[in-house]
């Protein structure tokens, strides 16, 4: 079986959802539909690929994952919304699950980024961190005190 998902960011999804925007069958008799998404940065789409156990293969074009018996091919359009094409032991809401399962797994990879970021960072602006926790949700929160001031 092929399916395709067209992975909207959630900004243009709201908008989609407005109007009515559904799943349906492209020319070639293949099941296509929308799922709400976060996904921009190529690298990070990749580190979540691996997250999820896939098999995952980079090139300009495209990024393909393998996981036992199906194989997801994502393609960026023109218009930055990124499309991920389906194939083998796959329906529908399995390739939906994957989808949702890959975007949390992206959030956990945006989440790394931004907190390395700001420990990278802090020194600069003359902070210093002091406390790092995570809690029962991954929420992360940091403490961070004022260096050189009085």
């Amino acid at each position: 079986m092929s399916i395709s998902l067209v992975l909207l960011p959630l900004a243009v999804a709201a908008v989609a959802a407005a109007q009515g925007v559904s799943a349906g069958r492209d020319g070639q008799g293949r099941v296509v539909c929308q799922v709400q998404t976060r996904m921009r940065d190529e690298t990070l789409l990749a580190a979540a690929l691996h997250d999820t156990a896939a098999v995952v293969g980079v090139d300009q074009d495209a990024i393909t994952a393998e996981w036992t018996g199906v194989r997801a091919r994502f393609q960026r359009g023109a218009d930055g919304i990124w499309t991920a094409h389906f194939a083998g032991e796959v329906d529908e809401q399995r390739a939906v699950e994957v989808v949702r399962a890959i975007d949390v797994a992206y959030g956990r990879q945006v989440q790394r980024a931004v907190l390395e970021r700001l420990r990278q960072q802090a020194p600069a602006a003359g902070l210093r961190l002091e406390s790092e926790q995570v809690v029962e949700d991954d929420t992360v929160r940091l403490v961070f005190a004022v260096e050189g001031r009085s």
